[in-house]
Order: structure tokens, then C-alpha cells, then sequence
């Protein structure tokens, strides 16, 4: 599944800084706007404890973790909406986004240029949320009258429909709040407000960039951010980037867990920052396991059966019959597919099971 998170702030808070740690690319980390002016893709790994363990049981002869695409998009300024800067490109790469990861400048550092002036992670963020909602501002107004008239005049009802959470969506932009803080009730709403792709409707999680002594729990920048977040019910994370850098030039995961250990955190920055990005996409893992290869999948939350095996591939989708299904715990604990089976743990399901979190799956198919 080829789902995507955008990295996006003003210029010089550290998202390239953080794109070189999530994926190991070499995009340029200079203390100048604009310095990552094409955006920057890594596919990077999601961290899964499950997968090892399953593994030492199997011992296959390879092991596949699941993996998100980051995309590290220039720095926005204000005016963006209206071409300012990098701004159109800025905006249609979020576009092509899934999901947000809002990276905002919560240190001090006077060797590093601010390009207002002074650091403000409030102020920041709504600079980049008023230039989407200006732009998303413009998408609603250059549809609404068409709609509105196929809606009057044709009795149309999906144009109503349009029409009505196209409505909603302006008196909510035009008071500078967000198109995803509404909630719609029907599926016909939501389908018609997924067609309009939004910028502000995309989920955010907001990293806060800290310094080395408030990688552990935060500062004052990071207790406004946490106050914002509550009530936009968004996530939150805090980083720092630069002790990520560090970890990431050290070559053994003894080393790695060593430094951590020292700092006193338990795991990296990059590491949780990876977890709640796919957990803002709402995936989930389902595992398939054997002596060739353990493997972790990722599905959308919900998914059936059908659905998930179709992630193998078509075909398993097309021609599916029947799903066996061990739960993780059960293999963990009996150490073997042939022992859960001989337990009675391992489950026949149909079309209409929906797969749950750490499910190890085998697929029954004929095409």
C-alpha cells in the first residue's frame, strides 16, 4: 500500500534534519530557506517488536518489515495560497499526501536563522494552517456556484448533497479553523467530502522539534503546542532532532540503546515518530509466516478478509475462499502454526471476518 506522509513547516525548523534520520536519505540540511526545494522520498520501516519475535520461533530465511513513504516538502511561507515563495508546488505536494506530520520550532538556538525573527511554535503553525485554508478556501469557491446550480435547477440530489458539505466547509474556512474539524453524520457526506480533497482535512500530527534537554518531556513551547493539540484533537509528539542525527551515525542497536539509555529515554524519537505516523493513517499489521519469509502487511483498520489478502495481491482478493487465522499471542505462546492447529487455536474464517491487529493470516484462493 502505497500510503504517504508529508513532512511540512516553515523554513529552518529541522525537517530535513528529521527526514535524514526517518529514512537514512541525504537530503540537504542547511541553515537556509528553501534548501530542499524538489521533494525528498524515503520508504521507511515501521518498527514492529512482533515481527523479531515471530521471527526467533519461524527462523525463515528473510524478514519484511511493513513500510510508510516520507516525503520531505519545502518550507512554506506566508502568501503561499498565492504563489509566494515555493508555495503552489508546496501545496500540491501536500496535496498528493496522506497525512501530516506538522514540524514545529520549539528550541533556542541564535545560530539558527528563524525567518520570522524569534521562535513561536503557535504563530508558526497558523501561518501554515491560514495559507491551506486559503487554498482550500479557493477550491470551495471556484465549485460552489456550479454545484449550486445543478442543485437548484436540475433537482440533482448528489449535487445537494455537494452542495450542502461544500457549505459547511466555507463557514468553517472562513473563520480560520480547519475543513477537518467537521464531522459529517452520512456516508454520502463523507464520500462527497472526501472528492474535494482538502488540504486541511488531511490528518496532523505535530513533531516538536526541542533541544537535548527537553527531549524527555518538553518545555514551554511544547506545553503550548499540547494545549493546541487537545483541542484540535490532533497528535503530538516531541523530538529532538539533533540527538536523532547522533543516534543515527552510531552503527550497532547496542550502541544506539546505550546512548538512549544515557539520555534516560526509552526509545528514539524516530522510532515512536514512525508508530504514530502510521497510527495517523489508521493501519494496521497483519503477519504471514513461514520457513521462506516473515512478513508484516499493512491494511486499513476495518478491512476484511478479502480486502487484506488483496494486499498480497488481486488475485488472492478475486479468488478468495477462505482465511486461517492464528492470533499472535497463541503462536507466541505454543511457539508454532503446527501446535496451534493441534490446539484448536488456529481459526477458519470467511468473507466477512474482519482482520484484527497482529492476525497471522494464511489465504485460501482460486482463480
Amino acid at each position: 500500500m502505497a500510503l504517504k506522509c508529508g513532512i511540512v513547516g516553515l523554513p529552518n525548523v529541522g525537517k530535513s534534519t528529521l527526514f535524514n534520520c526517518l529514512s537514512n536519505a541525504k537530503a540537504q540540511a542547511a541553515n537556509f530557506p528553501f534548501c530542499t526545494i524538489e521533494p525528498n522520498l524515503g520508504v521507511i520501516t515501521v518498527p514492529d517488536e512482533r515481527l523479531n519475535a515471530l521471527a526467533e520461533l519461524v527462523k525463515p530465511h528473510r524478514i519484511l518489515p511493513t513500510t510508510v513513504d516520507i516525503v520531505d516538502i519545502a518550507g512554506l511561507v506566508k502568501g503561499a495560497s498565492k504563489g509566494e515563495g515555493l508555495g503552489n508546488k508546496f501545496l500540491g505536494n501536500i496535496r498528493e499526501c496522506d497525512a501530516v506530520l506538522h514540524v514545529l520550532r520549539c528550541f533556542d538556538d541564535d545560530n539558527v536563522v528563524h525567518v520570522d525573527g524569534s521562535v513561536n511554535p503557535i504563530r508558526d503553525k497558523e501561518i501554515i494552517d491560514m495559507e491551506l485554508q486559503l487554498k482550500d478556501l479557493e477550491t470551495i469557491e471556484s465549485r460552489i456556484q456550479k454545484v449550486a446550480k445543478q442543485a437548484k435547477t436540475g433537482g440533482d440530489r448528489e449535487a445537494k448533497i455537494q452542495l450542502d458539505v461544500m457549505t459547511r466547509f466555507k463557514e468553517v474556512l472562513e473563520q480560520g479553523k480547519n475543513a477537518r474539524e467537521i464531522e459529517f453524520d452520512s456516508k454520502d457526506e463523507q464520500k462527497a467530502a472526501d472528492e474535494l480533497f482538502l488540504l486541511t482535512t488531511k490528518p496532523v500530527l505535530y513533531v516538536c522539534n526541542v533541544d537535548e534537554a527537553s527531549a524527555k518531556s518538553g518545555n514551554k513551547y511544547t506545553e503550548l503546542v499540547q494545549e493546541v493539540a487537545k483541542r484540535e484533537k490532533a497528535g503530538i509528539i516531541i523530538v529532538a532532532a539533533k540527538i536523532e542525527a547522533d543516534i543515527a551515525e552510531l552503527e550497532t542497536f547496542e550502541e544506539k540503546q546505550m546512548f538512549l539509555e544515557e539520555l534516560g529515554l526509552e526509545e528514539s524519537g524516530v522510532n515512536r515518530l514512525i508508530k504514530e505516523a502510521y497510527r495517523l493513517l489508521n493501519l494496521k499489521t497483519y503477519f504471514t509466516a513461514g520457513v521462506q519469509e516473515v512478513r508484516a502487511w499493512t491494511y486499513i483498520n476495518g478491512w476484511k478478509a478479502p480486502q487484506c489478502a488483496g494486499v498480497i495481491h488481486t488475485d488472492f482478493e478475486k479468488g478468495f475462499i477462505r482465511a486461517e487465522v492464528i492470533k499472535y499471542n497463541d503462536f507466541i505462546t505454543l511457539g508454532s502454526e503446527a501446535a496451534c492447529k493441534e490446539a484448536g487455536k488456529m481459526g477458519v474464517e470467511g468473507k466477512e471476518y474482519v482482520v484484527n491487529d497482529g492476525d497471522i493470516m494464511h489465504f485460501r484462493f482460486n482463480v
